[in-house]
């Protein structure tokens, strides 16, 4: 287990920061710095293997299917920050977008690292969300060796659900048994194995890029505005307004009554403006076009 550990790239001692201890404030930022400048290409290399996973998992949504992302300490809490922002950026429900993290909620706030090596509880609280071979299930593992999420994709695969593996190492022991693998290899961290840093702002990178790339492509943009936005605060109302008036070139108060009259719903408003229809023909014509505004709209023309 000794040398299974040294051996990762993610465990290994950072050259550019071994006087980290005799270094001041300023240098021990700069350090920081100029590693965490190695992110963005460290994950630009990986990006086909990320569009494969973005058009499965789109796919499998676009179907019926659900996203889990599983994930002990802090990748779990990344897939809850992830997760979480669906819903009031893409209106997706709850459970189209799941984190499934070792140790339960509790462990968001307070480390519960010891559940991480729990390989068959990642299977059993995986199978309590009732997953199926419709759903896409990423473990997410700096090391690529935590048995908790190992588990949990060993699950996933005997129900022939797709799987993902995004981890910092190559070749890594979950891998072997993902369908799709992210290795996003950042190197040593500054402070020799805190994956908090720079593996875990790589992930948290991949990330965002899954679930805005998959809604993107589920019809939740529009240009390059949000559209599916659940305008449930002052805030996220006057935002909706805002992108009516910039897609449909209306005033305010145009764009407020609408959007009252659809419920605070941006897309019917869109389609509304833009084809010259009432509610109900704009809610038809979305059903048909699934949700595409734009085909929506050329519907309607």
């Amino acid at each position: 287990m000794h040398m299974e550990l040294t051996n990762l790239t993610t465990e290994k001692r950072n050259q550019n920061s071994m006087n980290l201890d005799r270094s001041s404030t300023y240098e021990i930022l700069t350090i920081i710095n100029e590693e965490d400048k190695k992110v963005a290409g460290a994950v630009k290399a990986v990006l086909p293997q990320v569009e494969t996973a973005v058009d499965q998992i789109a796919s499998a949504l676009g179907q019926g299917g659900r996203l889990f992302y599983v994930g002990a300490g802090t990748s779990g809490r990344l897939g809850v920050v992830d997760a979480s922002e669906c819903p009031p950026t893409f209106m997706t429900s709850k459970e189209m977008v799941q984190t499934v993290m070792a140790g339960g909620n509790a462990a968001f706030f307070q480390a519960a690292e010891g559940t991480e090596d729990d390989e068959a509880q990642g299977r059993e609280d995986l199978k309590a969300r009732g997953i199926s071979e419709k759903d896409v299930v990423i473990g997410i593992t700096a090391s690529g060796r935590t048995p908790y999420p190992i588990g949990a994709l060993k699950y996933a695969r005997e129900l022939g659900a797709y799987t993902v593996s995004l981890t910092c190492n190559k070749d890594s022991k979950i891998s072997e048994i993902a369908d799709c693998r992210i290795e996003v290899v950042v190197g040593p961290e500054v402070l020799t194995g805190s994956t908090r840093m720079k593996a875990a702002t790589s992930h948290k990178m991949i990330l965002n890029m899954i679930s805005t790339a998959t809604m993107i492509k589920l019809g939740k943009v529009y240009e390059n505005l949000m559209i599916d936005v659940h305008a449930s605060n002052y805030k996220l109302k006057e935002r909706a307004k805002q992108n009516i008036m910039e897609i449909t070139n209306v005033s305010y108060d145009i764009a407020e009554n609408v959007l009252n009259e659809t419920n605070h719903k941006v897309k019917p408003a869109i389609v509304m403006i833009k084809a010259g229809v009432s509610l109900e023909e704009a809610k038809k014509a979305l059903e048909k076009s699934s949700g595409f505004v734009r085909d929506a709209i050329d519907s309607l023309l």
